[in-house]
């Protein structure tokens, strides 16, 4: 499990602390390709990643929302900028899902920051389960219309309609070992087609 002080930090790091100005607004480097990001992600929180991964997780050990927020940070988003373009980047897919729906069940998403419950809907966004991009959509929209959630809201739609287009994530083949067909090998081509 991960420690209160290393939930902390890693919180803190994505986030911000919340005596900063922007603390509770989206964050620039969140959904950019950035080579100087993924870098700075690994050295931080690699390390963390595999020793927490070895350990394993107790859902019901989960105490706080703020520890599950962390926790799904750590299966969901580390893996991606530390493993970009690479199998690794996916793998702890289901555990991130389990705990985003635990953290459903508890209600805890409604005692965190609006922008931060992104962080528990995105697990269900990556999914390549139709059912869980339903849900993402219907939480993704329950935020409301403040403007700093439409760019999430529209992705939360893209990420579905992709789904139920093709039941599954196009861009993620060549990655996975997957044969792509040839309806999504033309979808790849188009803008705005890879995550």
């Amino acid at each position: 499990m991960i420690s209160s002080i290393d939930a902390q930090s890693l919180l803190d790091f994505w986030f911000g602390k919340p005596t900063d100005p922007e603390y509770g607004l989206p964050r620039s480097p969140w959904f950019q390709k950035s080579e100087t990001f993924d870098a700075e992600m690994r050295d931080r929180f690699l390390g963390l990643y595999e020793q927490v991964c070895a350990k394993g997780v107790d859902l019901e050990a989960i105490a706080t929302p703020q520890q599950a927020l962390a926790l799904l940070l750590l299966f969901d988003q580390v893996p991606r900028n530390c493993f970009r373009d690479r199998p690794e980047a996916f793998a702890t897919d289901p555990l991130a899902l389990a705990i985003a729906n635990h953290c459903l069940v508890q209600g805890w998403d409604q005692q965190l920051l609006p922008v931060q419950r992104w962080f528990v809907y995105l697990p269900l966004e990556h999914s390549e389960n139709l059912a869980d991009q339903d849900r993402a959509v219907a939480l993704f929209e329950a935020l409301g219309d403040d403007p700093i959630h439409t760019g999430a809201i529209a992705y939360a739609h893209q990420h579905h309609e992709i789904i139920a287009r093709f039941g599954r994530f196009p861009h993620r083949n060549e990655i996975l070992g997957r044969s792509s067909t040839p309806e999504e090998l033309a979808f790849l081509q188009q803008p705005g087609s890879r995550f």
